[in-house]
């Protein structure tokens, strides 16, 4: 297969301004471990305290933004697992020594310890991190004398990591969606240049086919039959403006084929080949909507009659939901699938029909559509 072009960052906001103060907006939280310290009447666990929590909020606010710039880079969430383990065993030290000094307000940063596990690590190891913090802290509130209060610490907690899993996981799902957004996008360019493969080559291949057997008939009645060799050489440059006019109408898009067109072009192509052609008189029997798959299928067949069948004569059948093309030329060759065909195929098939070929009731080759 192959390989891919590299993605895009995602439009994940950049760490700067806004990002920054969202980021750090809610260390203010551990405003009130601070005073709590301050007002410790011992000075060495109030200073202790004091200071694991302003490296508790300095750590998590760095840790934040270098996973969160990484996320920004490479469209996803991408942490390496130890930098989130020692993270985490960092961030929960500092909690450890804040709780002393601070007391119950210490387990204020079980929000922040809860809220970059959720985000540093793996669903499910996320989550038993954060039941973890959260089961102990509500444990210790129920257990330990004057540590009622930290029940709504876990409820907060709970909250905290529930908003920051989700958080995490919108932007795993954005990033799935700006993928396969992605994929989408080079498999619409793919089928379009397939698309326009076909159509050059069906396009050019039936007009270089009839230039190049009136350039040779041209030449050989040049000294014969000069008037008509004139004739054919001005057939030539109107076939040449021609298929030049339908090539731009392809780049464009508005290059229509329809049934009628061309079996007039059939008639003169087979004429200038000097094959007899049996062509229908009338084509008002076919469904508007089969008429340009039916042209294309005129179109295929008759080029391949032209180019490869040495027939000398050639049958065009049309019914409302068929259309065949067949000579008494030397028949199909095995494993002759061309690009021609596999682009007809294409067109068939994207309109619930079916393309067969063999040898025809002639004796040459047969191709047929049916829808």
């Amino acid at each position: 297969m192959p390989s891919r072009d590299p993605l895009p960052p995602m439009a994940v906001p950049r760490m700067r301004g806004s990002g920054y103060l969202f980021a750090g907006v809610w260390l203010l939280i551990l405003v009130q471990t601070v005073e709590d310290a301050w007002g410790n009447p011992d000075r060495r666990l109030g200073t202790l305290s004091i200071v694991a929590t302003v490296g508790f909020g300095v750590l998590y606010f760095l840790l934040l933004s270098r996973g969160w710039g990484r996320m920004r880079v490479a469209g996803r969430l991408e942490v390496a697992h130890r930098e989130a383990v020692l993270g985490l065993l960092a961030l929960s030290l500092l909690t450890v020594l804040m709780v002393p000094g601070a007391g119950t307000s210490g387990f204020n940063s079980v929000f922040f310890v809860c809220a970059y596990a959720a985000f540093a690590l793996p669903f499910r190891q996320a989550v038993a991190v954060a039941v973890s913090l959260i089961l102990g802290v509500a444990l210790l509130g129920r257990f330990v004398p004057g540590w009622d209060g930290l029940e709504g610490t876990a409820i907060g907690a709970f909250f905290a990591t529930a908003a920051t899993l989700g958080t995490t996981r919108l932007v795993a799902r954005g990033h799935q969606l700006a993928v396969a957004q992605q994929d989408l996008a080079r498999l619409a360019v793919a089928e379009e240049r397939s698309r326009f493969s076909r159509d050059l080559h069906d396009l050019l291949g039936h007009s270089l086919t009839v230039i190049t057997l009136k350039a040779e008939l041209a030449g050989r009645l040049l000294d014969v039959d000069p008037g008509r060799a004139r004739a054919e050489v001005a057939d030539v440059e109107r076939l040449a403006r021609t298929a030049l006019s339908d090539v731009r109408a392809a780049l464009e898009g508005f290059r229509d084929v329809s049934l009628g067109t061309e079996l007039a072009g059939a008639r003169q192509a087979l004429a200038a080949a000097g094959i007899t052609a049996h062509l229908p008189r009338s084509v008002d029997e076919v469904d508007p909507e089969l008429q340009e798959l039916f042209g294309w299928v005129v179109r295929e067949g008759v080029t391949n009659v032209v180019r490869h069948s040495g027939a000398r004569a050639c049958w065009v059948h049309v019914e409302p939901g068929r259309v065949v093309v067949a000579d008494d030329g030397t028949g199909p060759r095995p494993g002759e699938r061309g690009s021609g065909l596999a682009g007809l195929a294409a067109r068939a098939q994207a309109v619930g029909g079916a393309v067969t070929v063999g040898r025809s009731e002639h004796g040459g080759f047969e191709l047929a559509v049916r829808v």
